[in-house]
């Protein structure tokens, strides 16, 4: 029996895929076993993230540190930055015994096997579909769960590797998605995430006519080819159709759309979403920049104006709407009155939830050719200043929910503390990317407060981005 470890790097689709890898490795239960600790394992799993250079650095760090820890166990890097510097890697990084990209991912057994054989494979599977299968394994919280709808991106930003890492966009069939939440609720889990490099993009890809009839046909609507910039002229998007199939589910549930292309957001979603109160009214939308010049020169067609606009209109519809977004600073050409126009965007949109990061040179990306480079420092500077506007806008709302009771998911009960305390999130929070919500409760209700669950708490104070409160009996 080989037991076998995975080192998780990168975003929540990377996490999908390593729960998928975990899932192929674990169904072959004569040979593999997974195991939560790499001391224990025959052979470690880095599921690798290669978008941006300090990613690439640390997954690789890993790798090494990992060889340097454990010489005598096997170790094969996988995942995306595998897949981007295979034919590299197969030459240059002789501490992996095996490298496997994030194609398609039910090859890990084969290339598992051969790495306990002795041999070295070097394997990239096409970038075709979407793979996926029903998980059983999860490396995140208890009952909260990512369920990928597509991969690839088709938006070719001009500082972006996601299309040379993992293709253009495909969507994944809605029956299978409609399958899999149904048995995440089956199984109790009370948050579903939909991700995607682009949802609004679902049932849109190049390949994708087959996925758009066939949901036409689930759901017995009629489906527009592409997404607009407000309401489709005839027809509903693939992605609000889906979401009203979705919606037919039964259960205890709620759902969060995560990431979300400016330039052609779904607005038929949104009304869709008013009439199930399961849908939380969150939304990840990663603006990049609040600059037209710049906005144009990362290959979007959107502008400082119409983004303002969108989001504006998208309020007017849920009051009540939670926006995070991203922000990039040095990217080439920004000029700081460039930088000016972004913080001016910034506050004018008011997100809940930003973060920022500054400009990374990728190869054989169309940015990586760009004159006028940032320095550095001035790029960090940047991302500092956005930083402490997002920090004030982020307390005034978190101000807001002072004295409001909310459903709060347990994620962590907190060991040997003189008061009982778990940590938690309300629907505004996304997992691992926004602030906690701290939950202070009595002895008489310790087993109404277990990891997993679902309690009431009556917010009494606001910590940083964290939230303090303590639990109302029902």
């Amino acid at each position: 029996m080989v037991k076998f470890f995975i080192d998780q790097h990168g975003c929540a689709k990377n996490r999908v895929d390593g729960e998928i890898l975990a899932t192929y490795l674990g169904n072959k239960k004569e040979k593999y076993e997974l195991t939560m600790d790499p001391a224990e394992a025959d052979l470690i799993i880095i599921n690798s993230c290669g978008f941006i250079k300090s990613a690439k650095e640390e997954s690789l760090n890993a790798l090494m540190e990992t060889k340097a820890a454990y010489p005598e166990k096997k170790v094969i890097l996988a995942g995306c930055l595998a897949e981007r510097y295979a034919d590299l890697f197969s030459k240059s990084l002789p501490e992996a015994d095996g490298i496997f990209g994030n194609g398609e991912l039910s090859g890990i057994v084969e290339v598992a096997d051969e790495v306990m054989a002795q041999n070295r494979p070097v394997e990239k599977t096409p970038q075709k579909g979407v793979s996926f299968c029903m998980r059983e394994v999860s490396f995140g919280f208890k009952n909260s769960a990512f369920v990928k709808i597509t991969e690839g991106c088709s938006n070719h930003c001009s500082f972006c590797a996601i299309p040379l890492i993992r293709g253009e966009l495909r969507s994944r069939p809605a029956d299978s998605i409609l399958e899999e939440i149904r048995k995440l609720v089956s199984k109790g889990v009370y948050e579903i995430n939909l991700i995607g490099q682009d949802l609004a993009a679902y049932g849109t890809g190049i390949d994708d006519a087959e996925i758009r009839s066939a949901i036409a046909k689930l759901s017995g609507e009629e489906i527009t080819e592409k997404p607009n910039d407000f309401f489709p002229a005839s027809g509903v998007t693939p992605l609000a159709a889906l979401l009203k199939l979705i919606s037919k589910i039964e259960g205890n549930f709620v759902l969060r759309l995560l990431y979300i292309h400016p330039d052609h957001f779904n607005f038929d979603v949104l009304e869709v979403m008013k009439k199930d109160e399961r849908f939380l009214h969150y939304f990840d939308i990663p603006f990049q920049s609040g600059s037209t010049e710049i906005i144009h020169s990362m290959n979007r067609r959107g502008s400082d104006e119409s983004y303002s606009k969108m989001i504006e209109r998208m309020r007017e519809i849920l009051p009540d709407l939670v926006l995070r977004t991203t922000f990039m600073t040095g990217f080439p050409g920004e000029k700081d009155k460039n930088f000016g126009e972004t913080a001016a965007f910034l506050e004018t949109i008011k997100p809940d939830w930003s973060g920022c990061f500054d400009y990374s040179l990728e190869d054989d990306t169309p940015a990586y050719n760009f004159k006028h480079r940032v320095p550095g420092r001035k790029a960090k500077k940047r991302a500092e200043i956005l930083g402490d506007i997002q920090q004030e806008l982020t307390l005034n709302k978190l101000e807001s929910y002072v004295g409001k009771t909310f459903s709060i998911l347990i994620e962590e009960i907190i060991p040997e503390e003189e008061e009982l305390l778990a940590i938690g999130r309300a629907w505004f929070q996304a997992p691992e990317v926004d602030g906690a919500v701290v939950v202070r409760y009595e002895e008489e209700d310790k087993d109404k407060v277990f990891e997993g669950a679902v309690v009431k708490a009556k917010i009494l104070a606001v910590t940083g981005v964290d939230l303090d409160s303590r639990l109302v009996s029902e």
